[in-house]
């Protein structure tokens, strides 16, 4: 156990995967006596470190508990705190950061993995709505990716739509670059209204949502409308969240892949303690051993299909997803976890 604790987060990153049960069953067992929100959570559900023979038994700690806890492993305090932009209503999430640079080794990792550096890329970034919150775990990445990207072209555009739609046609007419559009799924669209090109080699990456900013559209809708606006053939997408540490990616067609130190299960609709089996409709579980300092094992509150080969789909969002009448919720943060 000490290894992925002393060494984190190069213990993770660079972890095998025939490792991957053992590292999870030590965190584990870490969070379970060092987290005072899950050590609560697994006690509810009678289950302990003993209890459990396999990481498919280890409980799921529902994401809305990061709505009004701080969950966090150990006593330490926060270089940084992610917050959720809050548009779905209700209260927002916030993700405990111990230390800014694990989260941009992580998340840097994962993107590397599926795209290669970074510093590679134009990267332009359609993400108004992030930028407008102030404390985005993606605008964070993103800043990071910038901060030593070479190419001048890069940057963040908000509604300038039209400075983006030039800068794309001189991109394209001059082919001397790789170009990332990386972008909330409403924002693409709008500009997607005003744009007729043809650019096949366009990286156009969604980040989700439509942030109540316009009628809701199918993953397939919503791909046709971009590949005709800008004469793509496939549309890229990426799956994080506020409490997660790491990122999936997709590379075409709703298909996401995970870096080796994330696993996704998808658990059955009406019994969330049962696992769904592969390739069914299930709800999104979450294994990211990069949330060492927080949980690792969330609980999400999306819909989707989880395969063999390790790849999942995002199919929506269940409706009414906030947990109701579990005393939980209310659990006192000024206790202590004893080992």
């Amino acid at each position: 156990m000490l290894k992925y604790i002393s060494k984190f987060p190069e213990s993770i990153i660079k972890i095998d995967e025939s490792d991957f049960e053992k590292a999870a069953m030590a965190i584990f067992e870490y969070q379970f006596k060092n987290n005072l929100i899950y050590n609560q959570y697994c006690m509810s559900l009678g289950k302990t470190p003993d209890d459990v023979s396999s990481i498919k038994f280890i409980p799921f700690l529902p994401i809305e508990f990061y709505k009004n806890h701080e969950v966090k492993s150990g006593v330490w305090k926060a270089e940084k705190i992610f917050e959720s932009s809050g548009t779905t209503g209700g209260n927002t999430s916030s993700n405990q950061i111990k230390k800014l640079k694990d989260y941009f080794e992580i998340s840097g990792s994962a993107f590397k993995l599926f795209y290669g550096n970074p510093s590679d890329y134009v990267i332009l970034a359609l993400v108004p709505s992030y930028v407008e919150q102030g404390n985005s775990s993606l605008i964070s990445m993103i800043d990071h990716f910038l901060s030593f990207n070479p190419n001048s072209e890069s940057g963040y555009f908000l509604y300038n739509h039209d400075e983006l739609i030039a800068l794309l046609i001189d991109l394209k007419e001059k082919g001397e670059k790789k170009v990332i559009l990386m972008g909330v799924t409403y924002a693409l669209l709008d500009l997607a209204e005003k744009v007729n090109m043809e650019f096949p080699d366009l990286i156009i990456m969604e980040t989700g949502g439509m942030k109540g900013r316009r009628k809701e559209l199918t993953r397939v809708e919503i791909h046709e409308a971009l590949n005709l606006a800008f004469g793509t053939s496939t549309i890229h997408s990426e799956y994080g969240m506020t409490e997660m540490m790491s990122q999936a990616y997709s590379l075409g067609k709703g298909l996401f892949r995970t870096p080796p130190w994330v696993r996704v299960f998808t658990r059955e609709i009406n019994d969330p303690l049962s696992l769904e089996k592969q390739g069914a409709l299930g709800v999104i579980n979450w294994i990211d051993l990069g949330n060492l300092n927080t949980c690792s094992f969330i609980a999400t509150s999306d819909l989707g299909r989880a395969y063999e080969d390790g790849s999942f789909e995002v199919l929506g969002r269940m409706d009414n997803s906030d947990i109701r009448g579990c005393n939980l919720m209310v659990v006192d943060d000024t206790d202590t976890v004893t080992d």
